[in-house]
């Protein structure tokens, strides 16, 4: 079972639209994918959950997007990252993805903002950070 770490904007992104991040939450939710949770994790989607802002022109309306982010945290298994590799990242709020990621022996990470990831100090060869698009049609095969 391929193993994923799944960044806010993925999450957030499947709650506005219905393109390639709805298919991988739609692929945690039905068992096709493993998705992993940490407590930084967890406070970050909750976070962001809680404002109006991203979801000005959400498809889902308050209630829903809380029931579908309780389903997706249901379907997540626990990790923890017991090591800190830092300095890694220039944006010191994704190094606690990659943390999990190592933790959790992810093989993607998935992300829309691949930028963030690809000057990494660095390079974990078995950990793959794609775009929502790229896992969903990988998860389709």
């Amino acid at each position: 079972m391929i193993r994923i770490v799944a960044d806010t904007n993925v999450v957030v992104s499947a709650c506005i639209g219905r393109g390639p991040a709805s298919k991988v939450i739609e692929a945690c939710l039905d068992g096709r994918c493993k998705p992993y949770l940490s407590g930084p994790l967890l406070m970050e989607y909750r976070d962001v959950f809680s404002r109006d802002a991203p979801f000005k022109n959400a498809r889902l309306s308050l209630a829903e997007r809380w029931d579908l982010l309780e389903a997706f945290v249901a379907r997540c298994e626990w990790g923890i990252a017991h090591f800190t590799w830092r300095p890694n990242l220039r944006d010191e709020a994704d190094n606690h993805l990659i943390e999990l990621a190592i933790a959790v022996n992810a093989h993607i990470l998935v992300t829309s903002n691949t930028r963030d990831f690809a000057h990494a100090e660095l390079r974990f060869p078995h950990l793959k950070i794609e775009l929502p698009e790229e896992t969903a049609k990988r998860l389709l095969r």
